[in-house]
C-alpha cells in the first residue's frame, strides 16, 4: 500500500494544467492506468479511485489545480462528438470498415488531440474499465461531481457540461431525423403520418432546451415549482415524441414481406434504435437532481460501445446479423409451406414426398447414365449438376417435396415465432411446433426413401429387360455400396451435404429478396417492353408465377450445381471430397442392388451401405437445420436465458411425449 501511495503522490505531483495538449492528456492516461492497477479485479480499482478522492481533498491547492485542469481540458476538447457519436459506424462497405478498424488495432494513436472520441479509446480502451466503474458507489461519485462541480460555468451561469450534453442531444436527434426521412424508412412505413413524428421531434427537443436553460422562475406562491414544472412537461412532450419516432421506425418490420429488405435498411433501423437509446442516456445525465449515478451508467455505456466498434469480431457479427435479417425474413415465409400440423397434412407430406421419391429414381439413372459417358471430372459434375437442378425444379413445379430441402427453409419459420417468447404458454407453443417440424420431416424422409427404393428397382429391371444386361456392371455395383458403406467417410460427406443444403436456403432468400427489392414482379407485370413482347395478361400471369417459385427456383438450381460440381472442385485441390444425399443415396444402392442380383442380399456391404441411410438422412436434416436456425436466432436476437427455457421445454416434451415427434395426434 506504501508503494501504492508513492505512486499516486508522484502522480499528482505532474498535475500541471497549464502544460500543454499532449502532456495533459498523457497525465490523464497515466491516472486510469494507475487506477486500473495489474487488473486483478474491479474492486481493487475501486478501491484505488478512493485513495485517488482522499489524496485531492485533502490539499485545498491541488483541488483547486485539478479544478483549473478540467477547466482547461472541457474548453479545449470537444465533448459532444464522444456523447453523440461513440460507438456508431459511419455507413461504410464491410471491406473499408474493417481495414479501418484493423488500422486502429495496428497504428498507435496520438494524445495530441481534441478529438474525445480518440482521447476516450487511450484513457478507457476495455471491458475491465466498465466493471469497476459499474462498481463506485453513490458517495464517491457525488465526492467527483464535488470536485469538479464548478470548475467549468457559461455564461448563463449553468454548469457547461449540461450544455455539452445538450447539445449531443441535439447531434443524435438530428441524426434520428436525418434517418426517419431516409427514403429506404419514410417509404416503408405504414403510412404518409407515420413520418409526422420526425417533422416535430426538433421543435420539441427546441422547447426542451428553452425551459432547461431559462432563468429560475417563480409560481404564484412565490416558490420555483412553475419552472420546474414547465420543464417536466417539455421533458416528458420530447420523450414521448421520441418513442413515435421509433415506433414509426418499427412499423417498417410490417412491410417487409411486400418490400424486401437490404442490409442498408437493417443498418438505417438499428443505428435509429441505438440513437433513441444513447438520447434516453444522455437525458438521464440532465433531468435527476443528482446526476452522478447516471453520469457514471453513462461513461459504462460509452466503454462497451467503444470495445464493439473497435473489435473486428463485432464487425463480423454485427455484419452477418444484417445478412441473417435479410434472408431470413424471406425464407421464413417459403418455410411455412413445410411445416405440418394435422393428421390430413401430414398424409399429404408423405403422399408429396412419395411422389419425390419416385421422380429421384429417375435422377439417379439419368446420374448413371452420365457417368457411364466417361467425361472429364469437371464435366461429369456439371452435367450431373444441371440435370439435379432440372430434376429439382421438376419436383417442385409438381408440386411434389424433396425432404432434405426442407429443413434449412422451415428454421426460419420456426424462429420467427421466437418473437414474444417471453411467457411459459409462448414456449409451450414453441414446443409444439417443434415437434410438428420434426414430424413433418420424418413424414417426408420415409415418403422418399420408401418409395424411391423400390422406384429404383424398377428402373433398374426394365433397363436389364431392354438392353440385355444389368444397369451397373459387377465392379460399379460393388464400388458404389462401397462407397456409401457406414464404415467410410459416409457421415461426414452427409455433414457436408447439409451445409450445401444450408447454403442453398441462403441463395434462395437473398434471391427472393432482391426479387421482391428490386420489385421485378411489378416490373414483369407492367413494364411497356415486357408488356408489348408478352401481351398483357400473359406478364400478369408470368409476374405472378415468378413471385411464387423464384425461392424454390434459386434453391433447387443452386443445390443441384452444388450437389453436382462440389466433388470436381474438391478434387481439384486433392481434396476427396463428396456429397451424400437421403434420397439419391438410397436410390443409388438400390440400382447397385438390382444390378448384383439375389446374391446381393449376402454381402455385408449391402447391410452396411442400408445401415448408412438413416445416419445420412439425420445428417442431412440436423446440420442444413441447426445451422440455418443458428442464422434465424442471430436475425431475431434471441437472448441466450430464451435458448436455455427452450431446450429445457423440448427435452421435458421429449421425455413426457416422444411419439409427439414422428405421429401426429
Amino acid at each position: 500500500m506504501a508503494a501504492v501511495s508513492h505512486d499516486l503522490q508522484g502522480l499528482l505531483a505532474r498535475l500541471d494544467p497549464t502544460a500543454d495538449v499532449a502532456q495533459r492528456h498523457i497525465w490523464l492516461i497515466d491516472v486510469f492506468d494507475w487506477l486500473r492497477g495489474d487488473r486483478a479485479s474491479p474492486q481493487a480499482a475501486v478501491g484505488r479511485v478512493s485513495l485517488l478522492l482522499d489524496a485531492i481533498e485533502a490539499r485545498p491547492d491541488l483541488r483547486e489545480r485539478l479544478r483549473a485542469w478540467w477547466r482547461a481540458f472541457t474548453q479545449t476538447v470537444d465533448l459532444t462528438t464522444l456523447l453523440a457519436d461513440y460507438g456508431f459506424a459511419p455507413r461504410t462497405a464491410f471491406l473499408s470498415e474493417f481495414s479501418e478498424r484493423l488500422r486502429r488495432k495496428i497504428l498507435p494513436g496520438t494524445p495530441e488531440t481534441t478529438d474525445a472520441s480518440e482521447l476516450f479509446r487511450m484513457v478507457l480502451p476495455g471491458v475491465f474499465d466498465a466493471g469497476w466503474i459499474a462498481l463506485l458507489d453513490e458517495a464517491q461519485l457525488a465526492r467527483i461531481g464535488d470536485l469538479l462541480a464548478d470548475a467549468a460555468l457559461d455564461d448563463d451561469g449553468a454548469p457547461r457540461w449540461r450544455h455539452t450534453v445538450m447539445d449531443a442531444v441535439t447531434y443524435c436527434s438530428s441524426q434520428v431525423v436525418a434517418a426517419g426521412f431516409s427514403p429506404e424508412l419514410r417509404l416503408r412505413m405504414s403510412s404518409a403520418s407515420e413520418s409526422r413524428a420526425f417533422h416535430a421531434l426538433m421543435s420539441d427537443l427546441d422547447a426542451l432546451r428553452e425551459e432547461m436553460f431559462r432563468a429560475p422562475r417563480e409560481g404564484s406562491d412565490g416558490s420555483g415549482d412553475h419552472g420546474e414544472e414547465a420543464l417536466q412537461a417539455a421533458f416528458v412532450a420530447f420523450r414521448d415524441r421520441l418513442d413515435a419516432c421509433r415506433a414509426s421506425a418499427s412499423s417498417v418490420y410490417t412491410h417487409l414481406e411486400d418490400n424486401g429488405i437490404s442490409v442498408g435498411l437493417v443498418f438505417r433501423l438499428r443505428q435509429l434504435r441505438e440513437r433513441v437509446l444513447r438520447i434516453r442516456e444522455l437525458l438521464d445525465c440532465l433531468m435527476p437532481a443528482t446526476p452522478a449515478p447516471s453520469v457514471a451508467r453513462l461513461v459504462g455505456r460509452l466503454v462497451l460501445a467503444g470495445g464493439e466498434r473497435n473489435s473486428i469480431r463485432a464487425l463480423i457479427a454485427s455484419n452477418s446479423s444484417m445478412l441473417a435479417a435479410k434472408v431470413t425474413e424471406r425464407s421464413a415465409e417459403t418455410g411455412e409451406h413445410y411445416i405440418t400440423r394435422d393428421r390430413a397434412s401430414y398424409l399429404q407430406m408423405v403422399r408429396k414426398a412419395a411422389g419425390g421419391g419416385a421422380l429421384t429414381s429417375l435422377t439417379v439413372l439419368l446420374k448413371f447414365g452420365i457417368l457411364a459417358l466417361g467425361l472429364s471430372a469437371f464435366w461429369s459434375g456439371f452435367w450431373s449438376g444441371l440435370m439435379y437442378a432440372a430434376s429439382f425444379v421438376a419436383i417442385q413445379l409438381l408440386h411434389l417435396t424433396l425432404a432434405t430441402k426442407q429443413p434449412a427453409m422451415t428454421a426460419p419459420a420456426l424462429a420467427a415465432r421466437l418473437a414474444d417468447i417471453k411467457t411459459d404458454a409462448a414456449v409451450a407453443d414453441f414446443v409444439d411446433e417443434v415437434a410438428n417440424l420434426v414430424r413433418s420431416q420424418v413424414a417426408a424422409v420415409l415418403g422418399n426413401v420408401g418409395v424411391v427404393v423400390p422406384a429404383m428397382l424398377g428402373l433398374a429391371l426394365l433397363v436389364q429387360l431392354a438392353l440385355g444386361r444389368p444397369l451397373l456392371d459387377a465392379a460399379h455395383a460393388a464400388a458404389t455400396l462401397q462407397s456409401l458403406s457406414l464404415l467410410g467417410p459416409t457421415a461426414v460427406y452427409a455433414a457436408l451435404t447439409g451445409v450445401l443444403l444450408f447454403a442453398a436456403s441462403i441463395v434462395a432468400g437473398w434471391t427472393e429478396n432482391a426479387f421482391v427489392l428490386h420489385r421485378l414482379d411489378s416490373a414483369m407485370r407492367y413494364n411497356p417492353r415486357i408488356g408489348a413482347f408478352l401481351g398483357a395478361a400473359r406478364a400478369r400471369r408470368w409476374a405472378t408465377f415468378m413471385r411464387t417459385h423464384i425461392s424454390g427456383f434459386a434453391s433447387n438450381i443452386s443445390l443441384g450445381l452444388m450437389l453436382g460440381l462440389l466433388p470436381a472442385f474438391a478434387g481439384f485441390f486433392g481434396l476427396g471430397l463428396d456429397v451424400r444425399h437421403v434420397t439419391l443415396s438410397a436410390g443409388q444402392i438400390a440400382a447397385a442392388a438390382a444390378s448384383t442380383g439375389m446374391p446381393v442380399l449376402q454381402q455385408p456391404a449391402l447391410w452396411w451401405a442400408a445401415a448408412a441411410i438413416p445416419v445420412i438422412g439425420a445428417l442431412n436434416v440436423s446440420v442444413s437445420f441447426y445451422f440455418a436456425f443458428r442464422l434465424a436466432l442471430r436475425a431475431h436476437s434471441v437472448s441466450l436465458g430464451d435458448r436455455a427455457r427452450i431446450r429445457s421445454a423440448i427435452w421435458a416434451r421429449w421425455r413426457s411425449r416422444p411419439i409427439s415427434f414422428f405421429l401426429p395426434a
